[in-house]
């Protein structure tokens, strides 16, 4: 059972919107108390949208200075939805004054500074996760504990995926994810970092990597409507080679140019004794095929089996149609794992070193494309 929980959401977007409605549904989903869970407090850079923002989370209180949240003993954790150049200081703070830690991805602005994060957590004893939330889709689950099982046996190669066409307008303008500055990195830290940690999840760590990075739209907007424009200086398309340090190779391709997609965002195992494949435009099922299956033109059964779907609701707004079905859910199970965490003492995860192993094969895949070699992660250490 968790605990009686006060919970300070610090920024107040669209991700934050999930979040607050996955706080709200814990309760219903797991048979709690509803006053198991509350959002206490609401943060976001000014007045007005901290209040809208209070409002709808029906948060007692709103700020537009996290260190005011900080400071109340009816707030036990924080969960920060703002942007990644803000992340190392408001953990290093909320661990300071003891306040357990949801953050999402990516962890850092580069490894160095994920580093210096994972040290005040661990030095301060409190609980820490990222927001890895596709881990928390039951066909991923099943994926790892296969893995686990050795189903696959020798794994020989993977190829993971993540495309969304959110960027392909040239008329949207420049906003914080488009600029190196706040964000440290454009598809490759919004989009990488996920499939990069379900490779991570199911196959363990990363040995090397090799890249190219590219941004295909150099200029942009400064504002909505605006005829200046300005120079982005983020990727809009990573592709990667990588090597595991089991020996595994297999490619990432990651892009917010990826015309006609939603959320596409698949990940394919291939091991000496089976194979798997997920994808989240089709979350409730995991594609298995095991070798052993007798392949006999009659009365075989060699093949790729369906081991146990989109949503355009009017007027919702959260989780929008894009979203695939489930997602919400994965978000409710990363905070409700987070909350169990807290009370049963245990660590949080996926926690900060996980977030750091995957910003090191970032920065590494950087590295790669500028330098024009493979880069092995070790490097970074």
């Amino acid at each position: 059972m968790i605990q009686h929980t006060g919970i300070a959401i610090i920024g107040y977007g669209g991700i934050a919107r999930l979040h607050a409605l996955a706080y709200r549904s814990i309760p219903f989903h797991y048979g709690l108390p509803a006053d198991m869970l509350r959002i206490v407090a609401v943060v976001n850079r000014t007045r007005e949208s901290a209040e809208r923002a209070a409002r709808e989370a029906q948060a007692a209180m709103w700020a537009t200075d996290y260190r005011e949240v900080l400071a109340r003993e009816d707030v036990h954790a924080v969960d920060i939805c703002t942007p990644n150049n803000t992340h190392a200081e408001i953990i290093a703070a909320a661990a300071e004054a003891g306040k357990h830690i949801l953050c999402e991805k990516p962890l850092a602005m580069n490894a160095a500074e994920g580093r210096r994060m994972v040290e005040a957590v661990e030095r301060a004893g409190v609980k820490a996760q990222l927001n890895f939330n596709f881990r928390f889709f039951p066909a991923v689950a099943r994926a790892r504990q296969l893995v686990e099982q050795g189903f696959l046996g020798r794994i020989f190669s993977f190829r993971g995926c993540f495309y969304r066409s959110s960027y392909i307008n040239p008329d949207k303008p420049l906003s914080w994810r488009l600029r190196n500055d706040v964000a440290g990195g454009g598809a490759l830290f919004d989009l990488g970092s996920h499939v990069l940690d379900l490779i991570f999840y199911l196959l363990g760590d990363f040995g090397a990597v090799s890249a190219t990075v590219e941004t295909l739209i150099k200029e942009r907007p400064v504002a909505p409507g605006a005829s200046e424009k300005a120079a982005v200086d983020v990727d809009d398309l990573a592709l990667m080679q990588l090597r595991m340090a089991s020996g595994a190779l297999g490619s990432v391709e990651v892009s917010r140019m990826g015309t006609g997609a939603t959320n596409n965002l698949a990940v394919e195992i291939y091991g000496e004794r089976g194979s798997l494949r997920f994808s989240a435009e089709d979350p409730s099922w995991l594609e298995v095929f095991d070798v052993r299956d007798p392949d006999q033109p009659l009365g075989g059964m060699s093949g790729v089996r369906r081991v146990q779907t989109v949503g355009r609701y009017a007027g919702q707004k959260a989780p929008d149609w894009s979203m695939a079905p489930g997602f919400v859910g994965t978000f409710v199970e990363s905070q409700y794992t987070f909350l169990r965490a807290i009370a049963e003492d245990r660590p949080a995860t996926p926690g900060l070193r996980d977030g750091l192993a995957v910003q090191e094969v970032m920065e590494a895949a950087l590295r790669s494309s500028e330098q024009g070699r493979w880069v092995e992660v070790a490097e970074l250490r």
